[in-house]
């Protein structure tokens, strides 16, 4: 996808959106930082904090999951738009090294995106490293408008 994929939902649209749909995220002990969208892309971030740990000092596997299915609904709705009925029809997820206690940073890129089908790849790597930690790939369904 190129920079020439317009973008219809901002990173503030995109918070007020997901706290009026999504408010069960804030009583989970994650917190999601939605650092950039446009151009087929979303970067976000999750602040890590030792809620989100398992056992060996690494972050949760489920807590990966969820960062990135989170930002490939953040990449399909600030280019979609507000959809609230898109849904996870498909997540694929690679653990590639543990990661240890930090953020954690999700780019979320559009592999396809029509009209009523999303296929995402999200890189995940630590904030502090670099490292990239995960790989995802997802798809979503998008209900007819």
């Amino acid at each position: 996808m190129t920079a020439e994929l317009p973008v219809k939902m901002t990173e503030k649209e995109l918070y007020v959106f997901l706290a009026r749909e999504f408010p069960q995220l804030a009583n989970r002990g994650e917190e999601y930082d939605i650092e950039s969208v446009g151009g087929g892309e979303a970067r976000v971030r999750l602040k890590a904090n030792d809620l989100l740990l398992r056992p060996g000092g690494t972050i949760a596997g489920p807590a990966m999951m969820t960062l990135a299915d989170m930002s490939s609904y953040v990449v399909i709705l600030a280019h979609v738009g507000p959809v609230a009925l898109a849904v996870t029809t498909n997540l694929n997820m690679n653990f590639l090294r543990k990661p240890a206690p930090g953020d954690l940073v999700c780019t979320c890129k559009f592999l396809k995106l029509g009209k009523r089908l999303v296929v995402t790849d999200s890189a995940i790597i630590s904030a502090d490293s670099g490292d990239l930690v995960a790989h995802a790939t997802a798809t979503y369904s998008i209900p007819p408008s």
